[in-house]
């Protein structure tokens, strides 16, 4: 049985980021970029209007109230053609290209409009209320790296930027096998001893979430027929998950079946709770995953190992992310298995979080995960812990 620790540096070793591809801005929400963007074009491309108003130059307005002649407009997709010269100015709205001559913009609401002329009654100096050219960025500025997830702000960015294809890293395939004779999919008829299987449904999402692609490949009946054939349709794939048949109970026959596959079996048990009968190897380049077939202990493993897996073959760093919390209720003392405690989270009096854990921890109570709002970490061999004391928590 091997530490935590020595388990996530093994599962890690030996993956890689997937190859690229190219897709539209359209195709890339939730895709980890490839390759650093740089911007093909200046934003503003010109000098702008900040506001409604009108573009002066500054040096007219050494006294005011002052009254200038308007000779024309400028509005966004319209700009204004000649050049301002003394005693002039252009009625502009926000947006709009600065025309040549003008320095500045007063505000509509320091004016006021007679006829062919406008009266300002506000000095402003030169570069008020104008945006200059490349105030944003210039062309050639790398604004986007590569490792980035592109969400709604990186692609309009990307499209102000002038950049309609993106280099991405594929979706990484996951596929997803349970295993079982006691295991039917939900909504299928159950027999006496049957329980519908929740691993199946919960992983393919989580994979679907972390931006990658579930292949679920079915339930596997307890038997080398039915796990072989299922073993080799995952073929293809970036990494094979498993849940269940990964101790060594006489019914336990998924490592049996991998390995006549061809498993290089990595290790089988982890010193954790929930998740002590975790499998890892690799089949002819494929890794693979075996998570125990309790629902929590399936989730909770995946969220310790299958998603820094998945997020290593995107290009993502790795970690998990820890912060500190303070007990919310006393624990005893742990054994040498690092603990993994459904709890609830809360800001306490101090700003600090609160974790409560629950009382009921059994691997099989899948609401208390979906209850819980982090995961409270106990080290192996935790001495007795009073209420305020800290606590390491993933949140969830």
């Amino acid at each position: 049985m091997i530490s935590v620790e020595t388990a996530h540096e093994t599962v890690l070793a030996g993956i890689r980021p997937v190859a690229t591809e190219v897709v539209s801005l359209a195709q890339a929400v939730g895709r980890v970029l490839a390759e650093d963007l740089a911007a093909r074009v200046s934003h503003p491309p010109v000098a702008v209007s900040a506001m409604d108003g009108y573009a002066v130059r500054s040096g007219d307005l050494g006294a005011v109230p002052v009254s200038l002649a308007v000779i024309g407009q400028s509005a966004a997709g319209a700009a204004f053609g000649d050049e301002v010269g003394a005693g002039q100015a252009v009625r502009i709205f926000t947006g709009a290209a600065m025309p040549a001559g003008a320095d500045a913009v007063v505000m509509q609401e320091d004016t006021a409009r007679k006829g062919d002329a406008v009266e300002i009654r506000s000095a402003v100096a030169a570069g008020k209320f104008v945006r200059p050219a490349g105030l944003d960025f210039k062309t050639g500025d790398v604004l986007l790296r590569a490792g980035s997830v592109m969400e709604g702000r990186g692609i309009g960015l990307a499209a102000a930027m002038n950049i309609p294809w993106l280099t991405v890293r594929r979706r990484p395939r996951i596929a997803i096998l349970s295993t079982g004779d006691e295991i039917a999919m939900p909504g299928e008829p159950l027999g006496p001893t049957q329980i519908v299987g929740s691993n199946g449904p919960g992983l393919a999402a989580m994979v679907v979430g972390l931006g990658a692609e579930a292949v679920h490949l079915g339930i596997a009946r307890d038997s080398r027929e039915s796990l072989d054939a299922m073993i080799a349709s995952a073929a293809g794939c970036d990494l094979l998950v498993t849940t269940g048949g990964a101790s060594v109970g006489d019914y336990d026959l998924v490592q049996d079946a991998l390995t006549g596959a061809g498993l290089a079996l990595g290790f089988y048990k982890v010193a954790m709770r929930p998740g002590k009968p975790l499998m890892f190897g690799n089949l002819k380049g494929i890794p693979v995953l075996g998570l125990p077939g309790n629902p929590v202990s399936a989730m909770v493993c995946a969220l310790i190992f299958l998603r820094p897996m998945i997020r290593v073959m995107q290009g993502l760093p790795s970690a998990t992310e820890v912060i500190p919390a303070r007990l919310g209720r006393d624990l005893p003392a742990n054994d040498l298995r690092q603990d993994y405690l459904r709890a609830s989270l809360e800001r306490g009096a101090d700003g600090l979080f609160v974790a409560t854990p629950f009382q009921q921890q059994d691997s099989a109570v899948l609401s208390g995960l979906v209850r819980a709002d982090c995961l409270a970490v106990r080290p192996p061999n935790a001495p007795a812990a009073k209420a305020g004391d800290l606590v390491e928590v993933m949140v969830l």
